[in-house]
């Protein structure tokens, strides 16, 4: 009998160690932290990141919403610092910081109002959120003037367009509507240009549109020192030694516009052919013939399968052809390379526009010379 109740006994001790360890337990509660953040101005303020890091280094991270507001749950019991980081423009400054402990069960209120911080702080902290708010106001205008300007030089480049099309009657109308969008674009850049700060990033973008603006109205001159500030300002961007470049050479300054087409394709060595075209077109649309043939050589051979190049090569190679005295006659004696050009052109391109203008040019060397052989050995296309 003595053994039956010890074993029932035992039996009873280790059921209920059993009901204990299964039981269930009451969850462990949690903490929270909620606020409110209002700006200088005492009006809430969103978007504003809010970060709390325990003493044990648990990091949790929100945003505060349109009113304001933002919630931290499920933080357990212990000591926070709750660090308010400033939205942009204000980023770059240090986040505000707040200390509080979390309870278990309880919500620890944080609420900030700047307007507050900023009266007890004094009149250097004062002097901090007005300059932030002047670099934020800044930021706009320059925006808002980048985006007018250059909606401006898009108007400027149709009416560029539109000018060069336009009948006789009509062309001086049309000379003054771009004359008008240039100076409006110009305006717009220039006061672009007053927002801007100390090595401000965005400087190099406002200097090349004022330059494009200066560049499609036709005032050489005046792109060609902004196109400089824009180089100046980052001078690793191929297009704005391309754009200097252009502008340079019609103004007649060859060496400093092929040191500028020199840079540009130095910079972007897949583009040099595009670089040296530009260089050549810009001379031949300046009547200096003569000097567009090195660089447009030089496109041809980087790139010679583009017609445009050859047809320009041949017609800037006429402009260097001779005569020479032969009994009682001048005979015109073409410059190495002329003829062939031209045919290059009508090869590459037999129905297009390059390829018919060669064609013509082939002609009046006929014209010229009589007897000389033009004649363009142009590959069917496989069906």
């Amino acid at each position: 009998m003595k053994s039956f109740y010890k074993s029932w006994a035992l039996a009873a001790i280790l059921m209920a160690a059993l009901a204990s360890v299964l039981a269930p337990r009451a969850a462990a509660q949690g903490g929270s932290i909620s606020g409110t953040i209002l700006d200088v101005t005492g009006k809430p303020w969103a978007e504003v990141g809010i970060r709390s890091v325990s003493d044990q280094g648990t990091k949790q991270e929100t945003k505060t919403d349109s009113g304001g507001k933002f919630s931290l749950p499920n933080l357990r019991t212990g000591i926070y610092t709750v660090y308010i980081v400033f939205p942009p423009p204000n980023d770059k400054q240090a986040p505000y910081e707040v200390k509080c402990r979390v309870q278990s069960g309880e919500d620890e209120k944080v609420d900030v109002n700047f307007k507050d911080v900023v009266a007890k702080q004094g009149s250097e902290a004062q002097e901090q959120v007005k300059k932030a708010e002047e670099a934020k106001s800044k930021m706009e205008g320059l925006k808002a003037h980048y985006t007018a300007g250059n909606a401006l030089i898009e108007q400027e480049k149709q009416a560029k367009a539109d000018l060069q099309k336009a009948p006789a009657d009509q062309r001086d109308r049309a000379k003054q509507k771009l004359t008008d969008l240039a100076d409006q674009a110009v305006k717009e850049f220039q006061e672009a240009s007053k927002s801007l700060v100390e090595k401000d990033p965005n400087a190099h973008l406002v200097w090349f549109k004022l330059g494009e603006a200066y560049d499609t109205g036709g005032r050489n001159e005046d792109a060609a020192q902004a196109y400089q500030q824009a180089i100046a300002a980052k001078g690793d961007v191929p297009g704005y030694y391309n754009n200097f470049g252009n502008v340079l050479a019609r103004a007649g300054k060859i060496d400093e516009a092929k040191a500028a087409y020199t840079k540009s394709a130095e910079l972007d060595p897949p583009n040099a052919a595009t670089a040296w075209r530009n260089f050549g077109i810009s001379l031949y649309n300046a009547n200096r013939l003569g000097d567009a043939v090195e660089p447009l050589q030089k496109s041809a051979d980087l790139d010679p399968k583009n017609p445009q190049t050859w047809y320009l090569l041949g017609a800037s190679l006429v402009y260097k052809m001779t005569t020479k005295k032969v009994g009682d006659k001048e005979v015109v004696q073409f410059a190495p390379g002329t003829i062939e050009a031209y045919q290059k052109a009508v090869e590459l391109d037999p129905n297009g526009t390059w390829g018919q203008q060669a064609k013509q040019g082939l002609e009046q060397l006929q014209l010229m010379a009589p007897g000389i052989d033009t004649k363009v050995n142009v590959r069917k296309k496989k069906s």
